[in-house]
């Protein structure tokens, strides 16, 4: 009774940065004015900093050879901030769009740039930094070896777990390993949760989150992680399938919101509180609609199924009574069609299994994020993804 068909969107590819290029000479000179040669040296020289009255660096004019992309990073690693490549890429666009820049890839030597509309995201990624710097492992888990299940996992260990595990999941095999990875291609070892970092950002750039309230969204999934006891990255894949990655305002008319609460009687907009007006979840913010998620998880009694992997997570969402079956490929009793990827085989005439949600979680995850990537960096992920597809059990 919770099934429902599913809208995919499709996400943008950012542009690459290119060298800055000077400015052209204008033309009918002032004779009077210093020569153009002398102009252009003093532009190209060590770039300038304005400074308000308080000393708050909130002006960079360009050198010679800077891109946004690099003004961007310095500003991070002035605050001990290190950056994915898709999170460059968006503030260099934000920085751009703020300084009235039609093409982020060209600025030239000599032009200033007002840094201030950065700051808030920096400011929050500066303090999520610091947060897991602060948090201790609890959860130590070998390469080699199968994630066993964590019952009282804290924040902190979910904080810090190892790049590509996931911590609460009943079953661990290298082909997850290498897809949960895939899904966050351009993490760097040592990152918590890069898929749900990924997501998040990818969220933010398309819009559906504030950039302020990312740290708050961020934060109300670790503690949901942590009272129903499943992996926040398993949480990020539904969405991606469910949302386009938490996008408050998805529907297909009969299914709203980020896990698309659908209408009727004990149903999810019911439980969350909307029975009688569901379409007004798509009002609600992403931080808003995470409360209703909380209670949600709560009716269907997540927590109390044990911890629980990404097919039960997401079982609890699409169909909870078919949490029960739990072996791997026995057909489950959903109606269909849902999305393609979640069939065996992407068949949509084929039936529904665990092992078929789980496949389709990851390559669905996989394929939304690494539309963010760079080209050259793209076809590495869509080659190692197809790699791991070939070679699932």
């Amino acid at each position: 009774m919770w099934t429902r068909n599913l809208a995919q969107a499709n996400a943008t590819t950012p542009v690459l940065p290119v060298p800055v290029t000077a400015a052209p000479a204008a033309s009918g000179v002032n004779s009077s004015a210093k020569p153009f040669a002398q102009i252009l040296q003093q532009a190209q020289s060590k770039p300038s900093v304005a400074t308000t009255a308080a000393g708050k660096s909130d002006v960079r004019t360009i050198g010679n050879g800077e891109t946004l992309i690099g003004l961007v990073r310095d500003q991070a690693q002035a605050r001990g901030v290190q950056l994915s490549g898709s999170q460059e890429l968006r503030l260099a666009q934000q920085l751009a769009s703020a300084n009235g820049i039609d093409n982020p890839d060209l600025v030239y030597p000599g032009q200033n740039i007002k840094l201030t509309s950065i700051y808030d995201d920096l400011k929050s990624l500066q303090m999520t930094a610091v947060r897991r710097r602060d948090a201790t492992p609890s959860v130590a888990v070998a390469a080699t070896s199968a994630v066993r299940p964590q019952a009282n996992t804290s924040i902190a260990a979910l904080r810090t777990a190892p790049l590509g595990y996931d911590v609460r999941s009943p079953q661990f095999t290298p082909a997850s390993a290498a897809m949960a990875k895939i899904s966050a291609p351009e993490a760097t070892a040592g990152v918590a949760h890069p898929v749900l970092q990924q997501t998040l950002d990818r969220a933010v750039a398309k819009g559906f989150i504030p950039p302020a309230e990312k740290t708050a969204v961020y934060d109300k999934i670790l503690q949901m992680a942590d009272t129903h006891r499943f992996a926040p990255d398993d949480f990020a894949r539904m969405t991606l399938m469910e949302s386009d990655g938490m996008n408050p305002r998805a529907s297909n008319q009969r299914c709203h919101g980020i896990i698309q609460f659908c209408d009727g009687p004990a149903r999810g907009a019911a439980s969350a509180g909307y029975a009688a007006n569901p379409r007004a979840i798509l009002d609600l913010s992403v931080h808003k609609q995470l409360s209703l998620v909380d209670k949600y998880f709560d009716d269907v009694g997540l927590k109390s199924q044990g911890p629980a992997g990404l097919e039960d997570l997401y079982l609890s969402v699409l169909n909870p009574a078919s949490r029960a079956e739990s072996q791997s490929n026995v057909p489950l009793n959903i109606q269909g069609p849902q999305a393609r990827a979640l069939h065996v085989g992407s068949d949509s005439t084929a039936p529904i299994t665990r092992q078929s949600i789980r496949q389709g979680l990851l390559q669905n995850a996989a394929a939304r994020l690494g539309q963010m990537l760079p080209p050259t960096l793209r076809v590495q992920a869509q080659r190692a993804q197809q790699y791991v597809e070939n070679n699932l059990p």
